[in-house]
């Protein structure tokens, strides 16, 4: 086998591999008597297939499995005699293969880039923090309250409004034909919260006690059933009763609901929560401003076909959002080639982070341990209630999966190690400044 380079085009190089025609001949020959001993045909004795039969039944099939193992072999010679990391799946081009002529192909690989990280010592960044007020505590308690709140029959002679609780039966078609989760009795609906579709709680308004009505709907376009999406039914709606909510007294009651001794607990329980949360908020903010820093001081080469993939992801989502109706009008409007020319660079800069924390992981030795990866596997399960087990087999089974479980991980802790040599200022800010999105601000690509 002969492997020659024969381009070197930044990150991409290009090899020719020529394999001798005995070589490939003589490991077919070789399959073929091996296959002798062992296949099994109707009219011949095990071990007794003679060599021709043979061949011409699994002449090609022989001839494909050692063409695909010198194209393998190739590789990874080429890869190790040239101390190369690839960073993609290599791309080949193997002519069909001739008996009794050379085997010759070409393998192109895109590796990873050589680069020295800066030292960390001389980097400095800020985190912005937000201490947790009592008006932040009375707000969550309020919010609570809220949430506990009972009703009671109203009292005054109206129709429903607004803020009211109606009490109904409902059943709903479409075209004619009923549809699951379009029927109920006895649903509390309380209107204007917008658990409804608009049109619904507007075809409510006014409505008495022991009313009945008939209310039209169009479900939007971006309806999450696409069966029912931009379609139009008829609800058959009967009112039964009007409450009114009653607010919760906020006293040691209501703590107890919650499953705490008294007003003091929840209070220092919603502190807690909210502590946690601005200590989320904070290191989001942080993180964001330590890889914003690290793309500035980095700019090296990235492979091609990786930016090519990054950056399909990237615009295949702002299609999406463009289809659902979630961009702004501002967007809609821009040069669609700018645009790709804009996301291109932010599939570019996310590339080359990507490449830049993995590198520093690698040198440091960063790992993540299989209880690391069971944890989240169990909250990434927890999140879909009565679907634990199916969850769990799906990324037990799928390395894939288990992959985009790992990898945050692994760039939380790279991240978290990095933290720990740059240096780090607080600055306090307020709450709204802490949630604020930097790129409203700064214009940072994320």
């Amino acid at each position: 086998m002969q492997i020659t380079e024969t381009s070197v085009d930044g990150l991409k190089h290009e090899f020719k591999v020529v394999v001798a025609a005995q070589e490939i001949d003589a490991k077919i020959q070789a399959k073929l008597q091996e296959l002798t001993r062992t296949v099994k045909l109707p009219g011949f004795r095990p071990g007794k297939v003679p060599l021709t039969v043979v061949r011409q039944r699994y002449g090609g099939s022989v001839t494909d499995e050692v063409v695909k193992a010198e194209v393998g072999e190739a590789t990874q010679r080429a890869v190790s005699e040239h101390g190369l990391r690839v960073a993609m799946q290599p791309v080949f081009d193997v002519a069909p293969y001739n008996p009794g002529q050379d085997l010759e192909f070409k393998v192109v690989l895109e590796v990873l880039p050589d680069f020295e990280p800066v030292d960390f010592a001389t980097i400095e960044v800020e985190r912005l923090v937000s201490e947790v007020d009592e008006a932040a505590v009375d707000a969550m308690i309020t919010g609570l309250a809220g949430y506990s709140r009972s009703s009671g029959p109203m009292t005054e002679d109206r129709g429903a409004a607004a803020g009211d609780i109606a009490v109904i039966d409902f059943a709903g078609t479409v075209d004619g034909e009923a549809r699951d989760g379009m029927t109920a009795t006895g649903h509390e609906l309380s209107l204007g919260q917008g658990s409804f579709l608009p049109d619904f709680e507007r075809g409510l308004e006014g409505a008495r006690a022991g009313e009945h009505r008939q209310i039209r709907v169009t479900f939007p376009a971006d309806y999450g059933s696409p069966d029912l999406a931009g379609r139009e039914a008829v609800f058959e709606v009967d009112v039964r009763e009007l409450r009114s909510p009653v607010p919760a007294v906020i006293d040691d009651a209501l703590a107890q609901r919650f499953g705490l001794e008294d007003l003091a607990a929840l209070r220092a329980s919603a502190r807690a929560r909210l502590v946690k949360e601005y200590e989320g908020l904070s290191r989001r903010r942080l993180k964001r401003a330590l890889l914003d820093r690290l793309a500035e001081l980095h700019d090296f080469a990235v492979p091609p076909t990786m930016v090519d993939v990054e950056f399909e992801a990237v615009w295949t989502q702002w299609e999406s959002e463009k289809e659902a109706g979630r961009l702004p009008p501002a967007e809609l409007g821009r040069d669609p080639e700018t645009l790709k020319a804009e996301y291109r660079a932010i599939a570019e800069r996310r590339v080359r982070l990507g490449l830049l924390v993995s590198e520093i992981g690698r040198r440091n030795g960063i790992k993540v341990s299989q209880d690391e990866l069971n944890r989240a596997l169990v909250a990434e399960a927890r999140r879909y209630p009565g679907h634990e087990r199916e969850v769990l087999d799906l990324f037990r089974k799928n390395e894939h999966a288990a992959e985009r479980l790992r990898a945050p991980l692994y760039e939380g802790k790279t991240v978290d190690f990095i933290l720990e040599l740059v240096r780090v200022t607080d600055r306090n800010v307020s709450l709204e400044e802490l949630r604020r999105d930097p790129d409203e601000t700064d214009g940072a690509a994320a």
